[in-house]
């Protein structure tokens, strides 16, 4: 199967003679924003199981969705109907449950800073406790992909492997998304055009297809399904984080045609609440382009 989007072999970073892979990775980063991940390791028992316990959650009674809906949730954690979320003003076509790290609450405290309130539990809808299980072993495995690509991003723009990690310990901002996109003819906006804040999202995608990314010149290409492949892409902080050097690429969902429904699952990563990040060094060839970036935006 041939795609405009580079793919990446995760498993040719471990190998002694890495040159050319960091090569193939920073041009994907740096050119592109998006790629394909493959030889990642996650069981496909489990790529396999997160799909069938979102086909489950969906084919719940809508009152037993709406028993874990967002709005119950000082963590925004939870389902929303479909049409309830926006982009560029524009309602998406889409219903989802958000879930995050599963951790207790911060007990509230004077001067305590605001994000301490996103930090709790997750809602699970008591009628299918296999979901609670598999999206957490799917989030722990998400979580484990995208900083072994955190680490190679990091070695292909000259630092030490692990000089994200201080960022990146167990209490890392990550976020979970289980999305159902229904076919119909009442939109094409599955999620408006638009581009992730955090530092890298990964995305299972069924085989049905519709994510899009814009190219350079204005174009938009499909992401095609590969099975057995994660889709990455990068985030406006990492972007900011690497001077501009990486580029974080705009991207949108095509609604499936009437009688076809979507399902995907993508991870976000994000620091540990707490962090302040401050740009990198990059080495004077990669920062010549950086700045090169910078002046055309």
């Amino acid at each position: 199967m041939t795609t405009p989007l580079p793919l990446i072999d995760l498993a040719r970073f471990r190998q002694p003679d890495r040159a050319e892979f960091l090569a193939e990775l920073r041009h994907a980063a740096h050119d592109v924003g998006f790629f394909y991940v493959v030889n990642h390791g996650v069981p496909e028992s489990l790529t396999t199981g997160i799909m069938a316990v979102a086909r489950k959650f969906f084919a719940l009674p809508l009152a037993q969705r709406l028993a874990v809906e967002n709005i119950n949730s000082p963590q925004f954690r939870g389902y929303t109907r479909t049409g309830y979320e926006y982009t560029g003003g524009t309602p998406d076509w889409r219903e989802q449950i958000d879930i995050g790290p599963e951790r207790d609450p911060i007990p509230p405290r004077p001067d305590a800073p605001t994000w301490e309130r996103l930090v709790g539990p997750n809602q699970w809808p008591a009628e299918l406790p296999e979901l609670k299980e598999t999206t957490l072993a799917w989030q722990a495995e998400a979580l484990r992909v995208s900083l072994e690509v955190l680490r190679a991003l990091a070695v292909a723009l000259g630092q030490d492997e692990g000089y994200f990690d201080a960022w990146f310990d167990e209490e890392a901002s990550t976020h979970v998304k289980i999305v159902r996109y229904p076919g119909g003819d009442h939109t094409d906006q599955g999620v408006g055009a638009h581009k992730d804040y955090g530092y890298l999202a990964l995305l299972q995608q069924d085989d049905i297809g519709g994510l899009q990314v814009q190219a350079q010149d204005g174009t938009w290409i499909d992401a095609t399904p590969i099975p057995g492949s994660f889709v990455f892409n990068i985030g406006e902080m990492l972007e900011i984080a690497t001077q501009g050097y990486l580029t974080a690429t705009r991207h949108r969902v095509i609604s499936p045609p009437a009688g076809v429904e979507r399902f995907s699952v993508p991870f976000f990563l994000g620091p540990r609440l707490d962090a302040v990040v401050e740009p990198l060094t990059l080495p004077p060839e990669l920062a010549a382009r950086a700045r090169g970036v910078s002046d055309e935006a």
